[in-house]
């Protein structure tokens, strides 16, 4: 599999989360919890001396797990502060090499993808190790979550019921039910091989029909819900997963590639204390357990911080 099949964390951000967004790189966001820093995130200063400053790119989730990497930072004695909320890859990666952000949230795919698009992406151990070697000589990955926030094919609760599908099921248990549904997502989803192309060559799956919405928005979420369609592209964190009782069907070819939660870090601003809280986070955190997090955030208004504290402390990490 090569990089043309992009995960689309690295080409946008969640719909529905505009409110988020800083305007043109200025101030941060009033009134977001995890920020003790009301500073200009961009400017290019290093943090204090012994201070490790986690940054995050303006979509909720990435918020939220800047807010887990604080939080296990200061629960081991590390001084913290936050930029939350800061812009794109395009931004956060400058601010990394010129040490202005000491941590921050990533994806190991979507990173890999920005560093080289060429890049073939077979296994999430090959995804890291080029991932390094294609890094600022000043930053480098740690140890990459088992949780993933990428593309999925899922399926409504009508239709789970109907075929006797279960989160436990895959892409190939629909081999010859597709003739029967009809599938959503963004326009390209028909064209890329990370969408229908993929789905036919890798899986067998040829579906009733294709119905052009938006890229997991909530065009495609509200068509999934009242079974305008009965399976979607929608991303494996999303909320909406919780809510409408959709199922994620498991993807064991690897088809939607790679985009485990990998904490981006330089090298020089984090001790070897800093470096073994953050691969315990990782040890820990799974995709159902970052799918619930984002459930309370995003569909209950909670706040982040508190979101973040209570899991790292049911985790043991507090």
């Amino acid at each position: 599999m090569t990089s043309t099949a992009v995960h689309s964390r690295s080409l946008r951000s969640r719909p529905g989360l505009a409110a988020l967004a800083l305007a043109a790189a200025t101030a941060l966001l009033a009134g977001c919890s995890s920020s003790d820093d009301t500073s200009d995130p961009l400017a290019e200063k290093t943090a204090e001396d012994g201070t490790v400053v986690v940054g995050s790119n303006n979509f909720a989730e990435s918020i939220l797990i800047a807010d887990i990497y604080g939080e296990a930072l200061k629960a081991k004695g590390v001084k913290v502060s936050y930029k939350p909320n800061i812009g794109s890859r395009e931004t956060t990666y400058g601010l990394l090499k010129n040490g202005s952000i000491t941590v921050l949230p990533e994806y190991n795919g979507s990173l890999l993808a920005y560093l080289d698009p060429k890049a073939e992406q077979k296994t999430a151990e090959a995804v890291n190790a080029t991932a390094k070697s294609k890094l600022d000589s000043k930053l480098t990955l740690l140890n990459s979550a088992p949780a993933e926030d990428k593309d999925s094919v899922s399926i409504n609760a009508e239709t789970a019921k109907k075929y006797s599908l279960t989160s436990q099921s895959t892409l190939a248990d629909l081999k010859d039910i597709a003739p029967q549904l009809a599938i959503g997502g963004s326009p390209e989803f028909q064209t890329r091989q990370q969408g229908l192309l993929g789905l036919q060559s890798v899986y067998g799956l040829k579906f009733k029909s294709f119905k052009a919405l938006d890229a997991g928005g909530p065009l495609t979420q509200a068509a999934l819900t009242k079974n305008t369609v009965q399976a979607a592209d929608i991303f494996t964190t999303d909320p909406t997963i919780v809510k409408e009782k959709f199922v994620v069907l498991q993807d064991p070819k690897n088809l939607f590639g790679f985009a485990n939660v990998t904490p981006l870090v330089y090298k020089s601003g984090l001790s070897q204390d800093g470096v073994a809280a953050l691969n315990a986070v990782s040890a820990k955190l799974d995709t159902k357990s970052l799918l619930e997090m984002d459930s309370q955030v995003q569909l209950e208004n909670k706040d982040p911080l508190d979101v973040a504290q209570a899991w790292l402390k049911s985790a043991g990490l507090s």
